[in-house]
């Protein structure tokens, strides 16, 4: 019996679905030996799964049009969970709303699938209007926390004014990665919070949580970096004794503003941190990622920082939804030192990089740090030149 068109184009479209899905991605080592890059974005748009997009009922859909747009899969949240690769991935549908949804790979490097639906969010007495940008902690509490941007109209904003909003940190913890427990929103002094995630150990018995303190939703005002504070119960997360210990700096790549990326990773030489700093340009805003270090026995105390970024835009990512922007929230260290960095460009799509822990902590150390000025930066070069006399 001849095919019904409806059964052939509902043949073509998993047929290229599973072909992008089972895509094998190629390994493309980056001239600064730092780490390598891959030939194709891990999840798109089109990742999503087709059952969330289209009606599949050839009597309700004979034409098999999508129902159900989705725009963009981007700022993912990492953890290794059950020996798989787990992203928790900020998916934006055609309506501008996002949502979280998991997807796993084997190897971290390819072949990511998504869950089978979306996470769905338990809300507070408020509900969020919009939601994104989740880390997920593992701390030794026992729980997985994540905690994400929560996005609601600012209600002190006239009625025509529809773009006026404040952003918090949402939290929610789990133990199965399945059942998800809302706990408070994040009550600290600050106007409004972003870019918010827990530090993995207790510090002298309190839970210690990176902060992005600002006065609006856009402008950090006097919020001035990334802050490290203390909750003492995380039903009750009220943030105590806030310091910024990274603070943005006059022409750096964290001018206008920066935030911490996901929860550092503990290494020998202290804790490593991923995180992005943000400038403005005749073109707009430029995000580019860098790493700093803090130290194992005062955590507020930055102990390396190398100067300039670590990672910025190619121009395969340069363009998207809101260009020039690369963005991390997630990133795994296996036990035998390989870090899979989960980064997103261009609010669009998501991408890995690897590399090695001790890579990562070699470039932290060594590198020289921003002297502040053009002339400190010859200098440098100067120093440089000078001690590869004889090599070149």
């Amino acid at each position: 019996m001849e095919q019904s068109n409806h059964t052939k184009l509902l043949d073509a479209l998993f047929e290229r679905h599973n072909a992008l899905i089972e895509q094998k991605n190629s390994p493309i080592p980056h001239p600064s030996n730092i780490f390598t890059k891959y030939q194709y974005p891990i999840l798109t748009a089109a990742h999503a799964p087709l059952h969330w997009r289209y009606d599949l009922n050839p009597k309700t859909n004979p034409q098999l049009l999508e129902r159900i747009g989705v725009n963009a899969a981007f700022n993912a949240g990492a953890i290794k969970w059950q020996g798989k690769y787990v992203l928790v991935v900020r998916v934006e549908g055609k309506d501008r709303k996002s949502f979280f949804a998991f997807a796993e790979s084997d190897n971290g490097i390819d072949n990511f699938k998504f869950w089978d639906a979306p996470l769905v969010l338990p809300q507070t007495e408020e509900p969020d209007v919009n939601v994104y940008d989740m880390r997920l902690t593992k701390h030794e509490d026992g729980y997985v926390y994540g905690i994400f941007c929560t996005e609601r109209k600012d209600p002190s904003a006239l009625a025509s004014d529809t773009s006026a909003a404040v952003a918090n940190a949402g939290i929610i913890r789990s133990k199965d990665m399945i059942s998800w427990e809302r706990l408070p929103d994040l009550i600290s002094g600050s106007n409004q919070q972003r870019n918010v995630t827990l530090h993995e150990e207790f510090v002298n018995g309190r839970y210690a949580i990176y902060t992005r303190p600002q006065d609006g939703f856009i402008d950090t005002g006097a919020g001035g970096g990334i802050g490290l504070g203390y909750i003492r119960d995380m039903t009750h997360p009220e943030v105590q004794d806030e310091v910024i210990i990274n603070p943005k700096v006059y022409h750096t790549i964290y001018e206008l503003k920066n935030g911490q990326g996901p929860s550092p990773l503990k290494t020998k030489d202290g804790w490593l941190h991923l995180a992005h700093g943000v400038r403005n340009t005749a073109d707009g805003l430029r995000y580019v990622l860098y790493l700093f270090m803090t130290g194992l026995d005062d955590i507020e105390k930055v102990t390396y920082q190398p100067g300039g970024y670590f990672m910025a835009p190619d121009d395969t990512e340069i363009i998207g939804d809101v260009g020039n922007v690369l963005f991390c929230n997630g990133w795994i260290a296996d036990a035998d030192g390989a870090v899979f960095i989960y980064y997103a460009s261009s609010d669009t799509r998501m991408h890995v990089a690897t590399t090695h822990i001790d890579t990562l902590v070699d470039y932290c150390k060594y590198t020289p740090k921003d002297e502040l000025t053009s002339g400190g930066s010859v200098n440098t070069i100067l120093s440089l030149i000078e001690a590869n006399q004889g090599y070149y």
